[in-house]
């Protein structure tokens, strides 16, 4: 039952009837007043009458008997308590439910969630941690809401890097000795840079060895398949141990789109996209400059014949909503990529490819930083291998759970479009906003359950600590919903904190187990409730609670 609708549905026709027209009540939540209208003081001008006077009329003709009391306060404001009744009455139906009141969307979608997307025969960095925790927690989330949601992990798997791997490993003897760990492919490709930054010979004999692989030469493609089926093993294992829900299915690299390329070529030249520039066909959609005002280009095919990200993403998006039939494309990608997605979308839109009634968006974020305020790094000033990341997380808690659970809410906390400092004493921190306080919250609860030795009750509510808890129960739904509609997961973290707080002041305020056996059942239903929503909310962030800490 969301409360605020309810309410909206019970003043509007009275402000209509006042008004003599449609009216948008303006009724908004407050976490600690009930709800407050201030629609009088807006149609005060509009009726040439003291927005008291106004107030008061609306008050008189609002039917909210049994659902709230109504004062007129200040200038014209319309305070709106609403009932124990109608709270307890909401809880109650919320806790009957498995969904929490939280009802599937009414016209799904299909959204693609591209996200993760590290390259092969790499290790994972702790610059791939945000996309991946972040995306993970939007398709988790529409998921859950009842969208179709589609994995993308948009491996990058083909290209030079590749060309430069396979020469040297036909270098080292055919296939490197075997099978290889990522740090046995981690110390090819450096030792394979090196060599093509530094040799002549090699540099020419990995060029061409991209040009073999791409047509399809059997030991150079043998020699890819191998690196890249190795590295996707490797991947996800570190999936696993990160808690996200990236499966093998779910890869879908460059290498899958190259057929496609020469089409997009073909395609943005038959629309009259496409320009030479410096000997490289680009698209220039309106509205791009650069610094120096000069329109700026898409290149879509680089002037020795190479295509670029730009074709590559083209095609992935043409594939995914011509062959997917998707509704929304979400693009968890850095920050510093938002021109160049951007531009991605506009030439799309020009092709046909992006129909107007499709929508894609780059889902951006900041970067993590250290206590210095740069980016995050080393001692030594070396990327921080995602592995030695995790290890030291589950070092330094008490437990794996709480130790990933802490990284994955540090991220997640915080508006996503920001950079955020790295702390582990702050993250791994059991009071405050950290992970690992909910996850103490909600194993709390459990273990006043084990105590009980009973179950819930049905929930009333009287006391003003059980109202503020009541009130943030309720809350859940529009945070969800926030949270999947603006692609914003610290709207449901926020909430979810906010949630095991209003439950610490009830439980030290409001005796549970040594209560009368009504109001004990009753407030153990309360806690049932609020323990039930915090599982939720974290499983929607990807955050296991624990039952026992």
């Amino acid at each position: 039952m969301n409360l605020e609708s309810l309410l909206h549905d019970r003043l509007e026709p009275a402000l209509e009837a006042v008004a003599g027209h449609p009216v948008d009540p303006a009724v908004r939540a407050s976490p600690h007043a009930d709800f407050q209208s201030g629609a009088a003081l807006a149609l005060a001008r509009e009726l040439g009458r003291p927005p008291r006077e106004i107030a008061a009329d609306v008050a008189a003709k609002a039917d909210l008997t049994g659902i709230a009391e109504v004062a007129v306060s200040g200038p014209g404001f319309l305070n709106l308590t609403v009932t124990d009744d109608l709270i307890g009455r909401a809880l109650r139906a919320a806790a009957a439910d498995a969904r929490l009141g939280v009802a599937p969307a009414a016209e799904p979608e299909r959204i693609v969630v591209d996200y993760s997307s590290p390259n092969a025969a790499k290790e994972m960095h702790v610059g791939h941690l945000r996309s991946t925790i972040i995306g993970d927690a939007l398709a988790r989330t529409l998921e859950w809401l009842g969208h179709d949601v589609i994995r993308v992990n948009h491996l990058g798997d083909w290209g030079t890097p590749f060309g430069m791997l396979v020469e040297h490993l036909i270098d080292l003897g055919g296939d490197g000795g075997g099978d290889h760990s990522i740090g046995d492919l981690t110390t090819f490709y450096q030792a394979a840079r090196a060599k093509f930054d530094t040799d002549d010979g090699f540099r020419t004999r990995a060029r061409l060895r991209v040009v073999a692989l791409q047509s399809g030469d059997p030991l150079s493609q043998q020699l890819w398949r191998k690196l890249v089926a190795q590295s996707q093993r490797y991947l996800l294992d570190s999936y696993a141990r990160l808690g996200v829900t990236l499966g093998p299915d779910d890869f879908a690299g460059e290498s899958r789109y190259q057929d496609d390329l020469a089409g997009i070529v073909t395609g943005l030249g038959e629309k009259g996209l496409l320009a030479e520039s410096d000997g490289a066909l680009c698209v220039f959609p309106a509205g791009f400059t650069g610094r120096d005002g000069a329109p700026l280009p898409l290149i879509v095919r680089k002037a020795d014949g190479g295509f670029g990200y730009a074709a590559t993403d083209l095609a992935a998006l043409r594939h995914r909503v011509g062959k997917l039939g998707a509704d929304r494309l979400f693009y968890v990608v850095g920050a510093p990529q938002r021109i160049h997605f951007q531009m991605v979308f506009a030439v799309a839109r020009e092709a046909g490819w992006l129909p107007d009634e499709v929508t894609a968006e780059h889902i951006g974020f900041g970067s993590i930083l250290g206590a210095d305020g740069k980016m995050l790094k080393t001692r030594a000033g070396g990327t921080i291998r995602l592995a030695g990341l995790l290890d030291e997380a589950v070092a330094r808690a008490s437990a794996p759970a709480i130790g990933i659970g802490a990284i994955k809410y540090a991220d997640l906390s915080g508006d996503r479009r920001g950079d955020y400092v790295f702390d582990w004493d702050r993250m791994l921190a059991s009071t405050g906003n950290t992970g690992p306080y909910l996850q103490y919250a909600y194993a709390r609860i459990r273990s006043l359950f084990r105590r009980a030795g009973s179950g819930p009750g049905p929930v009333t509510v009287t006391e003003p600590a059980e109202r503020a808890l009541a009130f943030a129960l309720l809350g859940f739904e529009p945070a969800v919903r926030a949270a999947a509609g603006l692609a914003q997961p610290h709207r449901l973290a926020g909430y979810l904190h906010d949630l095991a707080v209003a439950f610490s002041a009830f439980y030290e305020r409001c005796p549970v187990l040594r209560a009368g056996s009504e109001v004990r059942a009753s407030r153990l239903g309360l806690a049932d409730l609020t323990a039930r929503t915090l599982h939720t909310g974290m499983s929607l962030l990807g955050i296991e609670a624990l039952d026992e800490i």
